[in-house]
């Protein structure tokens, strides 16, 4: 008869769950979606630079401006402003390197957001279609998250473009007439200005754009992951909490398959950029100061901070979902050491459960008295113990717990887990290959 009571008990709280998952308001979350989709199509970044091809003529608009400033500037300002016979301070030695670099990241960003939208829709890429299904706590935090993503692509792009339209500009006013001009000196400066900074701002913002794309979108799945954490807190079933992390895991392998492309292509590239840069640097004929590598120097950084964006949230995403399997067999000590209190409970219930309470109590209280976080804490792996006052069989936990161990959900490349422990194996290679390189040039190992 318990059995039974307690198999009825846990069917219950199944339906209870289950119900109150569904209860959200759909027409509001879909009206907020749609808000949210209109906010961002009228943003900034992507009116000024017509990356939304909704219609034909946007499409052709947008591609037509992505041919002329990521192709046809930097071609023309190689071929013609080389200024071979310039002095030592307006030569332009690396501008090579410069112009494929961003041409050839901005061209990966732009083909993979124009796949996106094409594809999918700007509204079913940012998983806006799948607010209805939320709780209240995740929706009001991604929309906090989509306003504040044009401001820190803001912050990304606005320094970099005033930086590189400092140095254009006094390159082109201080180069005078061994720069390369046509009718008038002036005028054609400002004009060549006004074109290179226009293809260096927009550069930089399609390729840190997909970047603030990705990382925004991991946020929403972050924000799913310390939302579904909270059903270890409750009378949860195994049930809910299985399908409700295979959701979360679908969801990862979304992600997954749609940027593993954009992500490897911009390792390599990123990789191969900053070793043929250091490459040239490190040569005896170079001529390497402020005037001749400043720009080089910002172009590496561009790079570098794109690619940092993405592993760092694709590691962090990865990092959480992983700690849900802490998680699950914390709780499953806390509800095997609660059922055992129970079934002794007739025999000497004072003589269990105080001791056990008073090991919860100890537990949190020596972690609390401890301000300062570790690193890498976050709120899924948590130090508390919470005692449950009914839970399920000890069987079922136990095949949840087992279940997260071998189904270990995250952000992936082509089947390779971006998790912390790649991160360094990345780093290692990338160092290793630095020694090697100055080892070669300048003798440094």
């Amino acid at each position: 008869m318990n059995n039974q009571s307690k198999a009825m008990e846990e069917d219950e709280n199944t339906e209870l769950h289950l119900s109150n998952y569904k209860s959200f308001p759909a027409e509001n979350s879909f009206h907020e979606a749609n808000i949210e989709l209109k906010k961002l199509r009228s943003s900034s970044f992507l009116a000024w630079f017509f990356i939304d091809q909704s219609s034909f003529w946007r499409k052709s608009l947008s591609w037509s401006l992505f041919f002329l400033l990521t192709i046809g500037v930097p071609l023309f300002s190689h071929f013609v402003f080389a200024c071979s016979r310039c002095d030592e301070f307006h030569i332009r030695p690396f501008d090579a390197i410069i112009q494929l670099s961003l041409s050839l990241f901005a061209t990966i960003s732009f083909i993979s957001v124009s796949s996106f939208t094409r594809k999918y829709g700007l509204r079913k890429f940012l998983f806006l279609d799948k607010l209805s299904d939320e709780s209240e706590k995740v929706r009001q935090g991604y929309t906090l998250q989509v306003h504040s993503s044009m401001k820190i692509l803001s912050a990304f792009v606005i320094p970099c473009f005033l930086a590189d339209s400092v140095y254009k500009t006094w390159w082109l006013a201080s180069g005078g007439t061994q720069i390369p001009y046509v009718y008038n000196v002036y005028l054609s400066h400002i004009i060549v200005c006004i074109l290179l900074m226009s293809s260096w701002l927009y550069r930089t913002s399609i390729s840190f754009l997909v970047c603030v794309l990705f990382r925004l979108i991991c946020f929403l799945q972050i924000l799913r992951l310390e939302d579904f954490a909270q059903v270890f807190e409750k009378d949860s079933d195994v049930a809910f909490i299985l399908l409700e992390h295979l959701r979360i895991r679908r969801n990862l392998r979304i992600i997954s398959h749609r940027f593993r492309g954009f992500i490897l292509l911009s390792l390599i590239l990123v990789t191969a950029s900053q070793f043929v840069s250091l490459l040239v640097t490190t040569a005896s004929s170079s001529t390497v100061n402020i005037f001749t590598a400043g720009e080089l120097a910002l172009c590496s950084i561009t790079l570098v901070t794109g690619l940092f964006i993405c592993l760092r949230s694709a590691a962090k995403i990865t990092h959480k979902a992983q700690s849900v399997t802490s998680l699950a067999a914390k709780w499953h000590v806390c509800s095997t050491i609660n059922s055992f209190d129970d079934d002794l409970d007739d025999e000497s219930p004072r003589a269990q459960i105080a001791p056990d309470q008073a090991v919860y109590a100890a537990f949190n209280a020596y972690f609390d008295t401890d301000n300062e976080e570790g690193d890498g804490d976050d709120e899924i792996d948590n130090t508390n113990l919470v005692p449950i006052l009914h839970t399920i069989s000890y069987q079922k936990r136990q095949a949840l717990v087992t279940y997260f161990e071998h189904n270990r959900a995250g952000i992936t490349v082509y089947g390779f887990m971006l998790d912390r422990s790649w991160l360094h194996t990345i780093f290692a290679i990338q160092l290793s290959l630095t020694l090697w390189i100055l080892n070669k040039t300048i003798g440094i190992s």
